[in-house]
């Protein structure tokens, strides 16, 4: 459990943007690998990939129960990010730790307002770093609509992170 809770956790919070309720929904995630274990089969694909498909089945889950019920991330919950980042990386410089406090806050709403299928698609390739194979396994869609949805889903978060005044360097 300890070697998949940060991955767990890293997918809820990247798609609900909330920590608490991606602590919550990482719990359950844990819940429901006990419950159906047994219907994991090495033969259809590697552990992470099976618990990655149950976290994914568990955050749609989540999604449908709380579409009418969704606002935006609050400060506060902001904040508390920024500080669990800070503390990840504390040999970096005061300033550093800000900009990237900053531009993580900028990435997770620009996240927020892609679409589910894009951003489930982006997460799991950028974030968590599946491979397309993993990712059509988790997806459950052919490989040729897994890449069509990274590759939009990365030009419309470069497009809403240029919106925000984000830029490359």
């Amino acid at each position: 459990m300890r070697r998949h809770t940060r991955r767990v956790y890293n997918l809820c919070y990247r798609f609900t943007g909330h920590p608490h309720e991606a602590e919550d929904l990482t719990q359950e995630v844990f819940l429901r690998v006990y419950r159906t274990l047994a219907s994991y089969k090495a033969i259809h694909g590697g552990f992470t990939t099976w618990m990655t498909s149950v976290t994914r089945n568990l955050l749609i889950d989540h999604y449908r129960r709380t579409k009418k019920d969704r606002v935006t991330s609050s400060l506060n919950e902001e904040a508390t990010m920024a500080k669990l980042e800070e503390k990840a990386s504390s040999t970096r410089r005061p300033d550093q730790i800000a900009v990237a406090g900053e531009l993580s806050m900028q990435v997770q709403h620009a996240l927020g307002r892609l679409s589910p299928d894009l951003r489930e698609a982006v997460i799991l390739r950028d974030l968590q770093g599946l491979d397309y194979r993993e990712i059509q396994d988790v997806l459950e869609v052919p490989e040729g609509t897994v890449k069509s949805r990274i590759n939009r889903g990365r030009i419309e978060l470069a497009r809403l992170l240029e919106q925000m005044g984000v830029r490359r360097e």
